[in-house]
């Protein structure tokens, strides 16, 4: 099916229809219509035409109960008659079309245009060429072959264009295919529960076909459109194709429609599969979108591609918001996503280029200056026309000179830099079971401050086992023996906890000798079933005798009830319902307990604080879950108002209390310690008791015994945040969260509460910056929220992982201490870049430009300039960006927003570095030739051969960079640049290959690089140079950099004005454009009118002598506002003497830090 866009499926479907109309009893065409009706509509459709929904089953040949027979030929027909279930990608862009977006960069299009008028030039022979008067120093080896070496630099320059083109648009393509395959593999693993064949069995999403009986539960992304046939509770969140946010309730009766790409919110059932891939509700958005490429001009081409699709493979159908619209979201992602790091390198990059441009503008206007003045005012040439070409070849050449002063000083190599460390980073991570859906948050998650962890899976095994258990009036420390329980009580236990649980739930034998039995579906119920199997009872039996379609009623999960129920009608006609949830919840809701005869007696609330006291407190306190299993009977009529849940959920009888251990996994007390000394906070966001969390929290070291720290519940949280109108005020947020480590009991709001508290908190000098893990669909919100989202790949719902930045594929928190490691790591690379291609970058600009000024000609010509380039960017690129982290990166604190990103210590290595290579370069330009005892290679005229001298300073040169190349390993001042260089193969490869080539450029590059072939003492000498660059490093690692004050100005310069979160976070349209531009224009307001206020604030405290407190405060609280424009670098203390001494000079910002650094 190879690579079909969207209207061959439409005509192949078509055609297939007509002649296979007959199989099924209604096509794809009704289907589909049916589809896009909604609630009551549909249901009167499907009445009018159909019957019933059992009636469309009986017509695509599929049972409700056993599914889909599940035999080859009869999939591959319905595959065929309705199409199958993915969407056909986009097409990724060509080669031809990335290296057509290479071409666009500004400096390449410039030095084209050089090197096309200066190819030009060189074959064009002007009649008076030999006229000795045209030019001044025409005369020397002139004659030598000048007329075919012309064009050589013209065609050098092309041909290394050509170069960087083809490095840039590999880069991109590959990075494109990387990004590819990471989708696929999030796609294959996209699982879907269908039955078939009466088996209830996962299979990819692509897998599903039309009349496929899909189990729908909680949590899940729906992969194809279908008619609910029965369930419970069902509700959905259609808000990615209708908009509305409201979650919509689903019965057979009144709204049968299940769409896919929609959210399962809460409840669970089954569908019978209607429509698939671009039949879908969300294919036909896709298809309108585009997503199957421009379709009437690709169809000749079909036959073409059809190898090459076949190798791609197709997608499957994924949400509305997270599919192909995301596709184009993320193709775009690294043009449109700022992240911290790429804030400060677009800055860094916009000022570095002002800065050649002014360099090369002023260059090539004193070389035409100094020519013409030279020419025609102190030689008084006339200008002869037929000298004319003569004098445009110099304009030319000089035109030339300040390009390359340009190229040089513009690093290219800086996206190049970040985009191979984040891919080869991503990469990586995969092995750390880290699965990075964003490009950038891989490196935000280096500067994380605080990480919000969910407890259950994340910090423990998520293997629950029952250890202890209150039945009968007795508290059991281990598994009870089943002979010492009543039989009734033990027959009521077994019913309760095998009907009232989810039947995807079970329990399956090992996979292999030995290990422990596996646990399918939701974990805490695998825990109850493993306890009945204990007891040396079965489950099965009881699930026979009343399967799924029987239940009555039921009241699933959510994190509002904490409670589920099930409903079940006995023979007598009575209705018994049983419950189960968390232990508080529950047992407030008993007024019977079963003793040990198994007869209900009274349970008032002063034995149920005794129960507390005795039973559920010791065992929170042993960090177990506790959880209370009840009934209750109805009489058979009236029947009870099944929707009144308040009265339903009452007066039950308790039939046991259990305590479920689940263990902290072994590794995360260590990863947690690591975060705690890498200055990240850990906290715990948790459904459970306080006692449990606080218990689980000691084991895992989140909270130490004596510390000064909050445990919280959700309730008491609440009330300490709101005022008295309920509403959210940051000041108190503010006063709990730096305390806060555990925070239990806790609803999906209190957390996304807690962690846009601490994104929004301006109580520390830098903003924190938030990881947050989650599973379950409720935890959309805050992975949404937070700067790092983690979902669980193994537990985590699709609504969770669709939400989320990064995907842990193991559910282990010890991961995310790599993805922290690694974060810092490509931080850390870029700054290694940095500090040696801005060394490079400062050196080879002055050379020109001085060189140019002084001898009317660069000692390093373009092409030389162009292959430096090379190295510097693009192989240093590759060689520093690829160090692979190691564990020291986790001994420091978070760099945090506003630290610049060339700090005081790679400054001075910057200019340290550039002063030793200026030093000799300019040594070996003006006096090498007496040094060397060889011509002078200075004032060269126009065509000359190139000279020793010049190509034993490009040499010099480059020697000095490869040397510095491996000090820039090292970014914080560390003596041994060696340390571990064999770890990095890419790095020793670039070092070495870099020197063969150069080799190879100055003995044989002759004409086209302007070198002349250097006999081996000028190579030792060279080479000696380039290893004083490594003794150098070691004098300059000597000079303490506190010494150096005025460096901190120069590290300033590159510092990044915080970007706006508006800008960041713009996926969470969180703020409306209208209110973003007033947003704007209120902060200039705000900057005029805080002027003014602090001025008159000031004046006013002065008359009345009154305390200098109001003052401040009533500023600090204008300052919040204007306080994303205002952010310094280093904020400085703001001493009240001197705020109040110089009122007019205090600018916003410094108002803002006196707030921040907690002057009240």
């Amino acid at each position: 099916m190879g690579d079909m866009t969207n209207s061959d499926f439409y005509s192949k479907n078509q055609r297939n229809e007509s002649s296979h109309g007959g199989e099924f009893g209604c096509t794809m065409e009704e289907l589909r219509s049916l589809m896009e009706l909604r609630g009551t509509e549909a249901v009167v459709k499907i009445k009018e035409t159909y019957g019933d929904t059992e009636a469309i089953c009986r017509r695509l040949k599929t049972s409700p109960v056993e599914g889909l027979p599940g035999t080859a030929p009869d999939l591959e027909k319905r595959k065929q008659i309705f199409g199958q279930n993915f969407i056909p990608p986009k097409k990724p862009k060509t080669f031809l079309q990335l290296v057509w977006e290479a071409l666009q960069d500004v400096t390449l299009i410039i030095l084209e245009i050089a090197a096309i008028i200066s190819l030009g030039l060189s074959f064009y022979h002007p009649p008076g060429e030999s006229n000795e008067g045209c030019a001044t120093a025409q005369g020397g080896a002139e004659d030598e072959g000048e007329a075919e070496a012309g064009w050589i630099e013209g065609a050098a320059i092309l041909l290394s264009v050509i170069c960087v083109v083809l490095v840039t648009a590999f880069n991109d393509w590959s990075k494109e295919k990387q990004f590819r395959g990471l989708q696929s593999r999030i796609e294959q693993e996209q699982k879907f529960t269908v039955v078939r064949a009466g088996q209830v069995v996962q299979i990819p999403v692509a897998e599903i076909v039309v009349g496929d009986i899909a189990q729908v539960k909680y949590g899940d992304l729906l992969p194809a459109d279908g008619l609910f046939i029965q369930g419970n509770d069902l509700k959905i969140d259609e808000s990615s194709l209708t908009g509305e946010s409201d979650q919509v309730r689903k019965s057979v009766d009144k709204d049968p429609m299940l769409l896919s790409g929609t959210h399962v919110m809460e409840g669970s059932g089954r569908m019978v599969v209607t429509a698939v891939g671009v039949n879908s509700q969300t294919g036909i958005i896709f298809t309108l979108l585009g997503a199957g490429g421009e379709e009437e001009e690709k169809k000749d081409k079909k036959a073409k591609q059809q190898d090459g699709a076949a190798a791609m493979e197709m997608q499957p159908l994924k949400s509305a918001e997270g599919g192909d619209a995301d596709d184009k979201k993320k193709a775009n992602m690294h043009k449109k996503e700022k992240s911290v790091l790429q804030g400060k390198l677009t800055k860094l990059a916009v000022q570095i280029g002002k800065a050649g441009l002014v360099m090369s503008a002023i260059t090539v206007i004193i070389l035409v200056l100094y020519f013409t003045v030279d020419t025609f005012v102190v030689n008084k040439k006339p200008w002869l026309p037929e000298c004319t070409p003569v004098y445009v070849q110099y304009f030319v050449k000089f035109f030339i000179i300040g390009v390359t002063v340009l190229v040089v000083a513009v690093p290219e190599g800086l996206p190049l830099a970040v985009t191979i460390s984040l891919a080869y980073s991503v990469k990586k991570m995969m092995k750390d079971n880290n699965l990075v859906r964003h490009l950038d948050a891989c490196e935000t998650m280096g500067n994380a401050t605080a990480i919000c962890s969910d407890k259950t899976g994340t910090l423990t095994t998520n293997r629950m086992t029952v250890v202890q258990a209150y039945i009968g009036d007795v508290h059991y420390k281990e598994i009870p023996d089943p002979s010492s329980i009543n039989a009734k009580t033990m027959e009521l236990l077994v019913n309760a906890i095998a009907i009232n649980s989810a039947y995807t739930t079970k329990i399956l034998p090992p996979e292999k000798e030995g290990a422990l039995p596996r646990q399918v579906g939701n974990k805490t119920e695998c825990g109850l079933l493993g306890f009945v199997l204990d007891l040396k009872q079965d489950y099965e039996p009881v699930r026979s005798q009343m399967p799924e379609e029987k239940l009555y009623k039921v009241y699933t999960f959510n994190s509002v009830r904490k409670s589920m129920s099930t409903v079940t009608k006995l023979p007598d006609e009575s209705f018994r319902m049983y419950s189960k949830g968390a232990s508080e919840i529950v047992l407030k809701k008993c007024c019977k307990i079963l003793n040990g005869a198994g007869e209900p007696r009274v349970f008032r609330p002063r034995d149920r604080d005794e129960m507390v006291k005795k039973v559920i407190e010791p065992m929170a306190c042993d960090g177990l879950r506790t959880i209370c299993v009840a009934y209750r009977d109805f009489p058979s009529s009236p029947e009870p108002d099944w929707d009144n849940e308040n009265d339903i959920l009452n007066d039950l009888t308790c039939i046991c209390v259990v305590g479920i251990e689940d263990p902290v996994r072994p590794e995360v007390p260590e990863a947690i310690r690591k975060c705690q000394r890498a200055g990240i906070t850990v906290r715990m966001v948790t459904g459970d008791n306080i006692n449990t969390a606080r218990a689980i929290a000691i084991k895992c070291g989140i909270i130490h015994p004596g510390e000064d720290f909050l445990c919280l519940e959700g309730k008491e949280f609440n009330r300490r945040i709101r005022n008295e109108k309920g509403e959210i005020e940051q000041e108190r947020i503010d006063k709990i969260w730096p305390k806060l480590r555990v925070l239990a009991r806790s609803s999906p709001t209190d957390k996304h509460t807690l962690v846009k508290g601490i994104i929004d908190s301006t109580h520390t000098e830098q903003r924190q910056v938030v990881a947050v893990t989650g599973d379950g669909t409720n935890d959309g919100p805050a992975l949404k929220k937070a700067d790092v989202g983690f979902a669980m790949g193994i537990a985590g719902t699709d609504v969770a992982k669709e939400a989320s930045d990064i995907i842990l594929t193991d559910d282990n928190f010890s991961s995310i201490v790599k993805a922290v490691m690694w974060g810092r790591n490509v931080y850390d690379s870029i700054s290694k870049f940095l500090q040696f291609q801005l060394t490079v970058n400062v050196v080879a600009v002055i050379v020109a430009f001085t060189g140019a000024c002084i001898t009317q000609d660069s000692p390093l010509k373009a092409v030389q300039m162009l292959w430096v380039n090379l190295i510097m960017d693009t192989f240093a690129s590759l060689a520093l960006a690829t160090e692979p982290p190691t564990e020291t990166l986790l001994l420091r604190k978070p760099y945090g927003r506003n630290k610049p990103l060339i700090s005081r210590t790679m400054m001075k290595n910057i200019l340290g570095h550039a002063v030793y290579q200026l030093t000799l370069i300019f040594t070996l330009l003006f006096v090498g030739e007496k040094m060397f005892q060889i011509d002078s290679g200075r004032n060269a005229p126009l065509h000359s051969p190139p000279s020793e001298h010049y190509t034993i300073i490009f040499n010099t040169f480059v020697m000095m960079q490869l040397f510095n190349e491996i000090n820039a390993r090292k970014i914080h001042g560390e003596r041994n640049v060696f340390d571990g260089i064999f770890r990095n193969p890419i790095f020793c490869t670039i070092v070495l290959g870099t020197f063969a080539i150069q080799i190879v450029i100055v003995q044989f590059g002759g004409k086209p690089f302007s070198c002349s072939p250097l006999q081996l003492d000028q190579w030792m000498w060279c080479i000696f140079i380039g290893l004083g660059e490594l003794v150098w490093g070691q004098v300059i690692a000597t000079i303490p950099t506190s010494r150096l004050k005025f460096l901190k100005e120069a590290g300033r310069l590159t510092q990044k004005e915080e970007i706006p979160e508006e800008e960041l976070n713009e996926d969470v349209e969180e703020i409306d454009h209208a209110e973003r531009e007033l947003r704007r224009g209120q902060i200039l307001w705000f900057r005029g009118l805080n002027r003014i206020q602090t001025q008159i604030e000031v004046v006013n405290t002065f008359k009345s002598g009154a305390s200098f407190q109001g003052a401040l405060r009533r500023q600090s609280s204008v300052t919040s506002q204007s306080q994303d424009v205002a952010n310094l670098s280093s904020p400085s203390r703001v001493s009240l003497s001197n705020a109040l001494s110089s009122p007019t000079s205090l600018p916003p910002a410094a108002a803002g830090h006196s707030r921040r650094e907690g002057v009240p």
